[in-house]
């Protein structure tokens, strides 16, 4: 027996008893007992049979009982029945599935996921046939109404004979989440993807690991259950010069609609199972170039990489060229990284205000700048607001000016206050399909990966280069400027990357100098060996 809080009566002296070897319970001080479904059903205040079908549905097994019962289901001896059957025919699968989704509705919560955080269109959203996985007692009849209308299930994957010799499709409340259609080039569905709302995660991963994102829909193991396989998701033109490689279907569809282009996508990015008879398909329709876009953490997980390299490997067999897509490293996927271009281009946003002083002592503008903004604010309406206030200077500022006073110069008192502050960018040299294990990380992933400190004979400098700033800024405010100019727009000539995670800046000067990693909240210290890290390429 365990002694347990009660949370019927809510006595938190451990009164209950849990009687585990007959599964039944007493709670001592209100008095109430009785098994494991009237204890469930009291604390949710469900039924017996609810109590018994929300258990089934969290430990992910079949037979839901009818109202009020809750039979024990026998163990059967493997018969004939029980062997897996052929997978269906494409047609016959397409048929079914697309039958199944016209059933299912999206809920506006998955639908407002969509639009604000993935960046589709309602059009987009209804095009793609995205739709929300069905409640686990919907199942049966679901399956049913597929069976009513002649569409067949046997060798769907998905659906399978539950313990009641009933046929029924595999959707819990646990793997509740967005259905995305994975079609082929011949645009008929051949499987479905569920992009979980509640990553799963297993008992041993580590704390910081969030979980499997994407589940098929497949019925492996189940009575009659098929495997959906490794369904290669198209979309776009089968007959584009040029097609993107990708992982994850819903990925695909974004940048698809973003851009226009033509996707391939594979059910994980070490899976290129299928991309060997796609592209020979593609290469017979007019496809001369293969760009592989796998996630920006193929520079640090080989198997990753070694999926990339498959999809290289594979192009070339079939005579197409094949490149590498980079981009902004601050961003892990194609669809993270084009969902963030076009906010850019759709979002108006409010340019940082600064006066006269402070541009000039931050070197965003020359001296005779001055005269244009004293020319501005003559056009201003009237608000009160001084040419001295609206400059940013002080009386004295203003005074020499205005050559009121003679003393000192204009350009001499403004130098006085700022300071040339020189810098060194340092990023992992990743030339030739290398792969780092905590590259565009942060410093905890590389302390875990064995690094006391950044590694400089893995590094290359990309930079060297200075910034004007006010004497009082701080180092941390300069290394947020230093970030903020290479981590969008590159300036031209700027030989390296966007400036991300894993990168090293260091600023020297007269007084010394030090080195920074570029980690997800900060810029902490690090120590840095630069005469082992790779020169820097005068070529580029």
């Amino acid at each position: 027996m365990v002694y347990a809080d009660c949370p019927i009566c809510g006595d938190r002296r451990g009164k209950m008893g849990l009687y585990l070897n007959i599964n039944t319970w007493r709670c001592w001080h209100c008095g109430e007992s009785g098994g494991m479904l009237p204890l469930y059903g009291r604390v949710h205040g469900i039924s017996n049979s609810e109590a018994y079908r929300e258990i089934c549905d969290a430990l992910a097994i079949d037979g839901f009982a009818a109202e009020g019962s809750a039979p024990v289901c026998p163990v059967k001896e493997p018969s004939p029945r029980d062997v897996p059957p052929d997978k269906a025919p494409d047609e016959e699968i397409h048929r079914t599935l697309a039958a199944l989704l016209s059933l299912l509705t999206l809920t506006p919560a998955h639908r407002e996921h969509l639009r604000t955080v993935r960046g589709l269109t309602d059009n987009d959203i209804d095009s793609f046939g995205f739709k929300s996985t069905p409640t686990s007692r919907l199942c049966r009849t679901l399956t049913q109404r597929l069976i009513n209308q002649g569409c067949r299930v046997q060798g769907v994957p998905g659906f399978y004979v539950n313990d009641y010799g009933k046929w029924t499709v595999k959707f819990y409340t646990r793997t509740s989440g967005i259905l995305i259609p994975l079609r082929g080039v011949n645009g008929l569905l051949h499987g479905l993807q569920i992009r979980l709302d509640h990553p799963i995660r297993d008992e041993n991963d580590p704390p910081d690991k969030q979980g499997a994102k994407y589940l098929p829909l497949t019925s492996t193991g189940k009575n009659q259950g098929v495997s959906s396989g490794c369904p290669i998701h198209f979309v776009g033109s089968p007959h584009a010069r040029v097609v993107y490689v990708t992982e994850g279907a819903l990925k695909a569809d974004i940048v698809h609609a973003l851009t226009g282009r033509t996707f391939v996508a594979t059910i994980g990015a070490n899976n290129p199972n299928g991309l060997d008879e796609l592209f020979a398909f593609l290469s017979r329709n007019g496809t001369e170039e293969i760009i592989e876009a796998e996630d920006m953490d193929k520079y640090r997980n080989v198997e990753v990489n070694r999926g990339a390299a498959a999809v290289y490997r594979l192009a070339r067999k079939h005579g197409m060229t094949c490149r590498r897509l980079n981009w902004n490293p601050n961003y892990k996927g194609i669809d993270d990284w084009q969902i963030a271009l076009h906010r850019k281009r759709i979002e108006k946003r409010e340019p940082i205000k600064m006066n006269f002083k402070e541009m000039y002592l931050s070197g965003l503008c020359a001296l005779d700048h001055i005269e244009s903004c004293a020319e501005r604010w003559h056009t201003l309406p009237e608000d009160g607001t001084s040419l001295r206030d609206y400059l940013g200077l002080t009386e004295q500022e203003m005074d020499v000016y205005l050559q009121t006073d003679l003393t000192t110069t204009f350009a001499r008192l403004l130098d006085s206050q700022r300071r040339c502050q020189r810098y060194r960018i340092y990023q992992l040299d990743l030339s030739g399909g290398k792969t780092v294990p905590f590259a565009f990380a942060g410093i905890r992933k590389m302390q875990e990966k064995g690094y006391e400190q950044p590694p400089a004979s893995l590094y290359r400098l990309v930079y060297d280069g200075e910034i004007f700033c006010p004497m009082e800024q701080s180092e941390h405010d300069i290394l947020e400027r230093i970030f903020a100019r290479y981590n969008d727009v590159l300036p031209e000539g700027f030989p390296g990357r966007n400036v991300a995670l894993s990168d090293v800046i260091e600023l020297y000067g007269d007084n010394g100098r030090a080195y920074f990693y570029c980690d997800t909240a900060g810029f902490p210290g690090v120590k840095f060996s630069p005469m082992l890290a790779k020169p820097l390429n005068i070529d580029k």
